[in-house]
């Protein structure tokens, strides 16, 4: 009651103030009533409150958020929605309202709003009359998951912005951040943490037990809170040095993230209706506009000097990329920029800058143990005419590429080793094994000591229910695909895009139109990132853990439904303009609201390609790598898949990042394709040597490698599965010891250990001495006899 008469109260006040022309424009201002607790200020607006005024309107906000009501807990949850969106009604300009936002939801995290919206979360989860509900309509719209689409709002706005860090953040933001980032990374909510419940989410809208959870919102606050808690690329690149140096391993030779940024794009092979074209205008004599006969290079800044004039350099450029639909040099990681022309260069180049323009090849060579085994046997029989068998401790002579990866394959003895002898975790490593000093193991009462980072403790949480969540995932990935056709038992992702009554008008239905392929492309996105995220992590914290859940992906068909994804028009997906910029947020509450209009929404926004699905193109690409790399039955997959026709075709994106992940795909199973793909392919082979890094011994151009043999996909990865199965039996078995672990025989020493026993014990001590001692007849003669 006194919500409502403070909405009223404050609603009575903004029409008067209204009538009399002292408000702006009316810019959705509706959404003020979501916040009747704001009326109390009486007449002044939020942003001219004091820190402890605020404080203390949403400590209000927080107490209304316990009522029973369902109706009053949503308005409240909406006004609190409405505080972290930046109170935008009363602000002037988008970077106010970015302003405010950030303000309030630093405060709303101080407040413990957070931890409130979690048990509402909770709650909204068991909701089984909701659920039932929602399994028995015919048709579900956004109306079944009102509730659950603002609490993930507010959650999701207050983990992306609290991630996100500015120059001008203050010192107690900074520490909010940290305290943020180890509170959903630890298992705080249930024993588990946050992501884990969002998982939950997930395969229970898949299962179809919740078919009314709002899947976009859900996997964009997932994807952001493991992007939060365990970090991104550039954090990795930063975990991956300083895991070397604890490890006295040399640094990395090269940045992977910096060397793909100074690669530009290259031009596309050309296809054969090209090729009659223009063999089709020489013989009219016209003058090609792009000569696509000559094999010239694909890399552009090896086939030019990049020290000659810049005025025949930028006309060059020009008319070269008059023809891409994508500009060479843009960075993919960087989703939310966009791209526009590149200015143009300065009249004077600094020696600084010539320094750092590539040369030659970009990557530096890497080996691993069965080239450094092959090389050492050819140079030793070559120069000294013998063999020492597989010893690969005496590298006088060889270059520094090999003394590094010898020291690196050093550290991959540990888990054969753990494997071999399990009572190493019980004993003393013996020397014989010469496991380095930095690799020895702490024992702690028989127990491997394991770091609880926030990758540990994921992994550790889904390791019961993996299977569920990478099916799950994957599910909502061939349901948002382009390619997928809809059929009656798939699952509908779209339950919270469509509204309670479908369009009437051309208008509406092309709005809609837009609504629903812009929704899947966020789903897709999401799901990307995700599991890119999720793979490259758990391969730095452990390599098993890595390959299980790529194992899991494969046996769940990841690979073909990749292939699946991109056996489409890529240039016209990635180009593909499913947004509307004058409803962008905050754009469209801060700025007049012109008049949508069909011609309008046909034209889209003015940028050449959609940000959003390069990037998930390029993730799902190197997801495709991860799986594949080194990994001869499911190289073997690609080419039963016919997957080098579809990969070709998606070199036709000028974009370099994508492109150089393509030609790594097309480098693996080049030896497979036959000498007449290789022969009629020149263009993209040269394009792979100039861009992919090479490995010792590499000759996939050849095809002479001794793994182009008949490949068995069961043995190979049944082999791999036990070795998995061992390292999770042996790291988190709480049993794994059980019959190795030494055995008390000392009568006193047993009886003196202290049993921790229950609280209530005590209150039922003597009934229990009465049924289970006192009651109970015992024949000593018996025992007596037994134990001779």
């Amino acid at each position: 009651k006194q919500l409502e008469s403070l909405w009223q109260d404050w609603f009575d006040r903004r029409t008067s103030s209204e009538s009399q022309g002292h408000t702006k424009s009316p810019r959705l201002t509706w959404s003020l009533s979501l916040c009747p607790c704001l009326s109390a200020v009486r007449g002044r607006r939020w942003i001219e409150l004091g820190q402890e005024q605020q404080k203390a309107y949403v400590m209000r906000l927080l107490d209304a958020l316990e009522v029973t009501d369902r109706d009053k807990r949503l308005k409240v949850a909406r006004a609190i929605l409405y505080l972290a969106q930046g109170v935008f009604d009363e602000c002037d300009t988008d970077a106010d309202v970015i302003h405010w936002s950030r303000h309030n939801v630093f405060l709303l995290y101080d407040m413990g709003i957070f931890t409130a919206l979690l048990e509402l979360l909770s709650m909204e989860m068991d909701n089984n009359q909701a659920c039932s509900s929602a399994v028995r309509k015919p048709a579900i719209s956004l109306a079944d998951s009102t509730e659950l689409r603002v609490l993930l709002s507010i959650m999701y706005l207050m983990v992306e912005t609290i991630r996100l860090q500015t120059e001008d953040d203050r010192p107690e933001w900074r520490t909010a951040r940290e305290a943020f980032k180890t509170e959903l990374g630890s298992p705080l909510y249930n024993g588990e943490p946050f992501a884990l419940l969002l998982f939950t989410m997930v395969t229970k809208f898949c299962s179809m037990n919740a078919p009314h959870f709002p899947m976009k919102k859900v996997l964009l606050l997932l994807w952001k809170t493991i992007l939060f808690t365990m970090g991104g690329f550039e954090e990795l690149q930063e975990m991956k040095v300083r895991g070397r140096e604890r490890l006295s391993l040399p640094p990395l030779p090269e940045d992977s993230i910096k060397v793909v940024r100074s690669m530009r794009a290259a031009s596309p092979p050309a296809s054969a209706m090209e090729l009659i074209e223009q063999q089709q205008q020489a013989k009219r004599g016209r003058r090609s506009r792009r000569p696509l006969v000559k094999q010239d290079s694909l890399d552009t800044y090896n086939e030019r000097d990049p020290f000659k004039n810049d005025d025949a350099r930028d006309e060059e450029e020009d008319g070269e990329e008059a023809d891409s639909g994508i500009e060479g040099e843009v960075d993919p990681l960087d989703s939310d920029v966009i791209i526009q022309p590149p200015p143009p260069p300065p009249p004077l180049r600094p020696p600084t800058e010539r320094a750092s323009l590539p040369k030659g090849l970009p990557w530096a060579p890497k080996v691993r143990e069965k080239d450094i085994e092959q090389f050492l046997e050819t140079s030793r029989i070559k120069f000294i005419g013998f063999t020492l068998g597989n010893d690969t401790e005496t590298l006088v002579g060889l270059p520094r590429p090999i003394h590094e990866s010898v020291k690196t394959l050093k550290q991959v003895r540990r888990e054969i080793c753990l494997i071999i002898y399990p009572l190493l975790l019980l004993l003393s490593i013996p020397p014989s094994l010469s496991i380095p000093p930095s690799l020895s193991l702490h024992q702690h009462q028989g127990e491997e000591d394991v770091d609880e980072t926030p990758t540990e403790i994921l992994y550790l949480g889904m390791l019961p229910n993996l299977s569920q969540y990478v099916i799950a995932l994957l599910k909502l990935l061939l349901a948002a695909a382009p390619t997928s056709k809809a059929k009656t038992d798939s699952i509908n992702i779209l339950a919270d895009v469509l509204p309670e009554e479908m369009p009437i008008t051309v208008l509406q239905s092309m709005k809609l139109g837009i609504d629903v392929n812009r929704h899947k492309e966020i789903i897709v996105k999401a799901i990307s990132a995700l599991l890119l995220l999720l793979l490259k992590h758990l391969k730095l914290n452990h390599i098993y853990q890595f390959e299980i859940v790529s194992q899991h992906l494969v046996f769940a068909n990841c690979i073909p439904l990749i292939l699946k994804f991109f056996n489409q028009n890529i240039l016209s997906y990635i180009s593909a303009k499913n947004s509307i910029c004058v409803l962008d947020f905050p754009h469209c509450v801060v700025h007049e609201m012109p008049e949508l209009t069909a011609e309008s929404l046909e034209a889209g926004d003015r940028n050449q390609f959609c940000w959003r699905n390069l990037f998930s193109c390029i993730n799902l690409l190197r997801i495709l790598n991860k799986l594949t790399k080194w990994k001869h039955s499911r190289t073997m997959m690609l080419v039963v898949f016919k997957s080098a026709p579809i990969l070709k075709r998606a070199l036709k994106v000028k974009q370099a990042m994508m492109q150089l992940y393509v030609l790594k795909l097309l480098k693996i199973q080049t030896k497979y394709l036959g000498r007449q793909w290789r022969k009629s392919n020149m263009k993209t082979m040269s394009a792979i040597y100039q861009k992919v890094r090479h490995r010792l011994n590499d000759d996939w151009a050849y095809g002479n490698d001794i793994d182009a043999r008949p490949w068995d996909f069961q043995a190979e990865e049944c082999a791999l599965r036990e070795s998995i199965e061992k390292f999770n039996s042996r790291r988190y078995d709480k049993n794994q010891n059980g019959e190795f672990a030494p055995v008390d025989n000392c009568l006193q020493s047993v009886l003196g250990q202290r049993v921790e026993l229950p609280e209530d014990f005590h209150y039922s001590y003597e009934m229990w001495l009465e049924r289970e001692v006192f009651s109970q007849p015992i024949q000593w003669e018996g025992l007596l006899q037994q134990a001779q």
